[in-house]
């Protein structure tokens, strides 16, 4: 248990070395991936959303937490796989065609990552059909949509519009989030939910799979 408690405040401080240091730990001390994944990075990431939401960190703060807690989880990546751990969820996420921004994507995917998901990352500017056979392929609980820019915000529904003629549409959750959007605006085109922030994505992406 004192391994786990020094994962979880290696993760809240940003610290990436002491995090794999204590997940290495634990490890030693035979105690199994799934225990050090669900007891000591899942719960820091939470605490790290809580903090955030409460005004005690900002972005970067978040943004450190989240590598620390990253470079945790790869060194666990293959011990869960060996012990057949899945994850509660798949989600397919990036910047729709015609965005490059990447900064926030990014750390949407990290917060994903950090309460559980497997997090399928295609990068910036990208086509609504790529989105709509990544969902296919990896049978995708979620897709998550980021833009940044009001011209590229009419190709989260163009996305949206692809799943229905893949005919994937009801098999998929559709959440988007950046500075322009609004719930209003997912409403509009047809999205199941909005998240103004990194740390509101992983909460309603939890809540779209009844977690």
């Amino acid at each position: 248990m004192e391994n786990l408690k020094t994962v979880f405040d290696a993760v809240l401080t940003g610290n990436a070395p002491g995090t794999e240091a204590g997940v290495r730990a634990a490890l030693g001390d035979g105690a199994p991936a799934e225990d050090i994944l669900n007891k000591g990075l899942i719960p820091a990431m939470a605490e790290v959303g809580r903090l955030f939401e409460a005004g005690e960190y900002y972005v970067p703060e978040m943004l450190i937490a989240a590598r620390a807690m990253q470079s945790g989880l790869s060194i666990l990546k293959p011990q869960l796989a060996e012990a057949g751990v899945e994850a509660i969820g798949k989600v397919v996420l990036g910047t729709v065609q015609g965005d490059l921004h990447d900064i926030g994507k990014s750390l949407v995917g990290m917060m994903l990552e950090g309460a559980g998901f497997e997090v399928i990352d295609l990068g910036v500017d990208v086509p609504p059909a790529k989105f709509a056979e990544a969902v296919r392929s990896n049978s995708a609980n979620i897709v998550a949509l980021s833009a940044l820019l009001t011209t590229t915000m009419q190709n989260m529904h163009s996305t949206i519009e692809a799943l229905d003629d893949m005919g994937i549409r009801d098999q998929v959750k559709v959440m988007i989030g950046g500075a322009p959007l609004s719930a209003a605006f997912a409403k509009q085109i047809g999205a199941d939910g909005y998240a103004q922030d990194a740390s509101a994505a992983a909460r309603l992406a939890l809540s779209l799979i009844g977690k």
